[in-house]
């Protein structure tokens, strides 16, 4: 089985107090859960050019500044990822469900009150102890 490589960004406020997390669609791999938008990085497409097109893509921001958080590996039983979160501090617009999936600020606080999948759990938890 091919490994696939995911980024997904850690978007924060200007105040770094709060967090920008989308629901994932209910007929998707972990649907209903809530994570850290992005998506596959393409073909010949780096880290940071891949971010950026999903941020565009998906929430609707252009991020100005950026740097890599941590990157892990993580096996379900169907499926094998590498992700590089990135963390997202200085973007333009603000970011909403632009493919018609729910987005919201939550608090660094609350984060936790959310439901992630299993592959983001350890980034959650270090988000939190790291921002709040």
């Amino acid at each position: 089985m091919k490994r696939i490589h995911i980024v997904a960004a850690i978007i924060l406020n200007a105040e770094k107090s709060e967090v920008f997390i989308t629901k994932r669609p209910e007929d998707k791999h972990k649907g209903g859960f809530w994570e850290f938008p992005g998506g596959k990085v393409e073909d010949k497409e780096t880290v940071a050019q891949a971010i950026k097109r999903e941020l565009d893509e998906e929430v609707g921001i252009q991020v100005t500044q950026h740097s890599l958080f941590e990157h892990l590996e993580y096996d379900y039983t169907d499926k094998l990822l590498k992700f590089d979160f990135i963390l997202v501090t200085d973007f333009e617009n603000q970011p909403f469900g632009r493919e018609g999936q729910q987005g919201k600020w939550v608090p660094i606080t609350k984060l936790r009150d959310y439901e992630f999948p299993e592959a983001n759990r350890t980034i959650l938890d270090r988000v939190v102890d790291e921002y709040s």
